[in-house]
């Protein structure tokens, strides 16, 4: 052991800066949680059985591993260890004993990957809190000092970066684990209950605003359209449609009528929640049509067949991000392809096409055609609102820092991710020369993408970053609310 090595006055000098020259908003990264690390990593020492020489590093370490916020917010571990080397000197650490506390240090760095049993300590105490019953009132400190920072800037923002760093990390000794393991699951467990209940409340107020919104539109593209101008749309809609032309039926009621046995079909092949929300939109659209005073818009033919497809499509499909089905006919397509080996758009366009020859038959070709490209454009516009935005893309990354990018993408967006093992290099000029690298992938919505590229860039300006977009995807932990 070296003799000379005087803790107690490098302890009393660093906590004294920590103690006076801080910035004040730094709530978390303060003297208190150096003296809490600085407790736990003797503990864990101890239980880890370290021997005294290399708990005196450890502990110079964690003494440390915070003084580079003194400097710097980012990247402080470099600042931590500048001053463990301008201060260490005088008080007996020899340049191989700061060179190995440097080390330590660097090992607290996110994301965490310690390489030996010292560095595996000093990650589990900087982050022990989070296997503690203070989490709550700590985790609250760092939120005021993140905010402060602009590192997150609403509640809901910090509470998803708070989740998902809490599920990605794990203790690495066996100390830790049983210490702080059981409690830290609790934590994982309250706020998972709370970010679900949460996001219940936000999707049901949501659904409510579709679907109200939805059958408004649908019902102006309906009577300020369609039914002054006599044309017709597919499914149900189209059915009442032509029984409200043939024989004079109240419109509002017969889409109504029509629709009920679908809904309880849907009840049993769907779901309870689907046929109730889709009760409640054909009923309000029937309401809709019997009392709003929609205006007639237009009698241009060709401007009533595009326009009322348009908010005709506009909100059924609105209702369909709501969680049900305005028009029956989708829920009959589902229930007969379990009973058929059609796909469910040959069904859908095989009763459409009698709807549209009954209509050519009573009301005349041109008529019916118009009436087709009324179902077109419902048909597109109704594709574009439930799918437009949220449009996948396969995004490939190739970075020089993919540790952290991987790090990112996952804590901070929130993605899923899959690594591939490749090799960089092979420019013009020096086609020999070339290094291993991780390619990283992740699907994430057309709304996403801007954010993910600028997350990668902030992390690697040199990042080399691709997309292309994906027909459908599915499964794993795509964002994608599930409907029925």
């Amino acid at each position: 052991m070296n003799n000379n090595i005087n803790f107690e006055g490098a302890y009393k000098n660093i906590i004294h800066r920590l103690t006076h020259d801080l910035p004040p908003h730094l709530t978390y990264h303060n003297v208190a949680h150096t003296n809490s690390v600085l407790g736990v990593t003797e503990s864990l020492a101890v239980l880890e059985n370290i021997g005294e020489d290399e708990t005196l590093l450890l502990k110079t370490a964690a003494l440390f591993h915070d003084a580079g916020f003194l400097q710097k917010f980012k990247n402080h571990e470099e600042s931590s260890c500048s001053l463990a080397l301008e201060s260490l000197p005088q008080y007996g650490y020899s340049s191989d004993e700061i060179g190995t506390i440097c080390r330590i240090i660097m090992a607290t760095r996110l994301p965490q990957r310690p390489a030996d049993k010292l560095e595996e300590i000093i990650c589990d105490a900087d982050l022990h809190y989070l296997g503690t019953s203070q989490y709550e009132e700590i985790s609250a400190d760092l939120y005021k000092e993140f905010k402060k920072e602009g590192v997150v800037k609403t509640r809901k923002e910090w509470q998803q970066k708070e989740l998902s760093f809490l599920m990605a990390h794990r203790f690495f000794t066996s100390s830790a684990k049983e210490l702080y393991g059981p409690l830290k699951e609790k934590h994982i467990k309250t706020l998972t209950e709370a970010h679900q209940k949460h996001l219940h409340t936000t999707s049901l107020v949501q659904d409510v605003f579709f679907l109200i919104l939805g059958v408004l539109i649908a019902g102006f593209g309906l009577k300020g359209f369609l039914v002054p101008n006599h044309f017709f749309d597919g499914g149900i809609t189209g059915i009442s449609l032509l029984l409200n032309e043939l024989y004079h039926f109240n419109l509002a009621y017969v889409i109504v009528v029509l629709n009920v046995p679908f809904i309880i079909v849907g009840y049993f092949s769907v779901s309870g929640s689907f046929a109730f929300k889709t009760l409640a939109a054909v009923v309000l659209l029937g309401v809709c049509l019997l009392f709003m005073p929609y205006p007639t818009v237009t009698s241009d033919k060709l401007l009533i067949s595009i326009f009322g497809g348009v908010f005709l499509g506009l909100g059924v499909g609105l209702t369909m991000k709501a969680g049900c089905a305005l028009d029956g006919l989708e829920v009959l397509a589902l229930y007969t392809l379990k009973k058929t080996s059609l796909t469910i758009t040959e069904i859908i366009l095989g009763i459409n096409i009698l709807i549209f020859s009954i209509a050519a038959f009573k009301f005349g070709m041109e008529t019916a055609l118009y009436s087709v490209l009324t179902y077109f454009v419902a048909s597109r516009m109704i594709d574009y609102v439930i799918e437009g935005l949220q449009a996948f893309i396969g995004v490939t990354i190739i970075s020089g820092k993919s540790d952290m990018v991987k790090y990112r993408l996952v804590n901070d967006l929130g993605r899923g991710i899959t690594v591939y093992k490749g090799e960089r290099g092979f420019l013009p000029g020096s086609f020999e020369q070339s290094a291993d690298c991780d390619i990283i992938f992740t699907v994430v919505t057309r709304m996403e993408l801007r954010k993910l590229k600028n997350l990668v860039y902030q992390t690697d300006e040199n990042a080399f970053v691709f997309a292309s977009t994906i027909r459908e995807a599915s499964g794993g932990i795509i964002k994608r609310r599930q409907r029925h």
